[in-house]
């Protein structure tokens, strides 16, 4: 009854964080190490990264940022959230403030989906510019009251009983949604054209 963007795309799902959703630096990494190594055997095209930590300097010391940029000069596109720590400037999270990959922040529709004229940028979503002052992000897509999927037992379930839509349905918002639908944009413009670079793709999405 719900369709995403791309509902035949191929998932490889990598789950970096545990339980009740936390996960340390260390885990990330092995999970882009995951994709990057395994990326010819199962045909990783695009990275979404729906996760977002506080920056503490230059992009280029941070090591995630690190291990994202080589998954971009391999050939992956890296779609990242912008955080919902907006709407304050300079409140993109890391890795959504490197300047490689393309960064998603979220706008809503204010229950009218109909009517265009009163769509603005979500409160929550994070703004630029960020702290090297790149412009970000590159790009907005809807991301309030969007619906997922969540296992019955999930403690986001437990927690937000007033968002549970039916079994396995939920009703959250954040650039995480936002970030997932560029994501399947970007699988869907791959399989009509395989040889887009990410930045090729980066490009025609902005």
């Amino acid at each position: 009854s719900y369709k995403g963007i791309a509902p035949d795309v191929n998932i490889v799902a990598i789950k970096a964080f545990d339980e009740i959703g936390k996960g340390s630096y260390l885990d990330v990494l092995r999970a882009i190490d995951f994709v990057i190594k395994n990326k010819e055997a199962l045909n990783i095209r695009v990275l979404s990264l729906s996760f977002g930590a506080e920056t503490q300097g230059h992009y280029w010391e941070d090591p995630v940022n690190q291990m994202v940029m080589e998954a971009w000069r391999q050939g992956i596109v890296v779609v990242a959230s912008a955080g919902n720590t907006g709407p304050t400037p300079m409140t993109i999270t890391a890795p959504g403030n490197n300047p490689y990959v393309l960064t998603v922040g979220s706008v809503t529709d204010n229950y009218t989906p109909e009517n265009k004229s009163d769509d603005t940028l979500a409160a929550f979503s994070g703004v630029g510019p960020t702290f090297d002052g790149f412009v970000k992000p590159e790009v907005v897509a809807p991301g309030g009251h969007m619906i997922g999927i969540t296992p019955p037992q999930s403690q986001l379930r437990d927690e937000r009983p007033g968002s549970i839509l039916d079994q396995d349905r939920f009703v959250m918002s954040g650039t995480s949604q936002s970030t997932a639908l560029v994501a399947g944009i970007a699988a869907l413009m791959l399989e009509a054209d395989p040889s887009l670079s990410p930045d090729q793709v980066k490009c025609r999405i902005t």
